[in-house]
């Protein structure tokens, strides 16, 4: 079954504790910039400066529900392609098919830098192929990602049935950036520097896009001196393409607005 849209599910036993362990608060103000933008959405934002971890939640209800992660799952899918030995480096060559696709940054061979920049779909899916549902699946279930699962039509992350919300995308950023997922130190540190967006003098933004053609996500985190600030949003995209730029132009207000990113 394609369940493209979202997966109404309880939130699991483990995000579960973690809520009830953090200082949530509803950022009702927030919803002004979804307002304007004129889209329906959430974000959930962990600010780790503090002395007191704080979680600020817009649409309490949105977060807590699992959707397709689409390329979101690039993030653990080069994890589990480098562990795999599917992938060396990040220098390693990944051969072009030939095949004529509607993203022109596609039509060339890619390495990893590039296919996480270009969000290169069919590199993933070679991945896929490659590792095989059993091993995804069992990768997916050590990170308690989500529903963990390969199931449905293909790619499983954008068709099929695989489901994350935006509680759970947290949980995983959180743990790659203290290298606690349980791979290779230095895989995980690769991966944390193929997703570079920007930088500053003193800050770091490594962050994520992701689109299913009906959800898309922004997830990532601001790296500053004192901690870092977590972010995962996703927004419904009635109008598709014309609606893309609002996940990161939103959620960069909404960093601005708590001192998270330059002003």
């Amino acid at each position: 079954m394609n369940r493209r849209h979202l997966i109404l599910s309880p939130l699991p036993l483990l995000a579960s504790t973690v809520l009830a362990a953090t200082d949530i608060r509803d950022r009702a103000a927030w919803s002004k910039f979804f307002t304007e933008a004129g889209v329906q959405g959430t974000v959930v934002v962990v600010d780790d400066r503090r002395a007191r971890e704080s979680t600020f939640v817009h649409d309490v209800e949105r977060a807590q529900r699992r959707y397709t992660p689409a390329s979101t799952f690039k993030i653990p899918h080069s994890l589990f392609a480098l562990d795999a030995g599917v992938l060396r480096d990040e220098f390693q060559k990944i051969s072009w098919d030939g095949v004529q696709r509607s993203v022109e940054a596609w039509n060339a061979d890619q390495d990893l830098r590039t296919a996480m920049r270009n969000s290169t779909v069919w590199v993933y899916e070679r991945f896929a192929k490659q590792i095989g549902v059993a091993r995804e699946t069992a990768y997916m279930q050590q990170l308690n990602y989500g529903n963990a699962v390969a199931t449905g039509d293909a790619p499983f992350w954008v068709e099929g049935d695989l489901a994350i919300s935006a509680h759970e995308q947290i949980a995983f950023l959180r743990k790659l950036y203290r290298n606690e997922l349980g791979f290779r130190i230095d895989h995980q540190r690769l991966v944390k520097d193929v997703m570079i967006n920007e930088a500053g003098k003193d800050w770091i933004l490594r962050a994520k896009t992701g689109w299913s053609g009906k959800v898309g996500w922004w997830v990532g985190w601001v790296e500053w001196p004192t901690g870092p600030v977590f972010f995962a949003m996703n927004i419904d995209t009635p109008n598709r393409l014309d609606d893309l730029p609002k996940r990161i132009d939103i959620t960069r207000s909404i960093l601005r607005s708590i001192d998270a990113l330059p002003r």
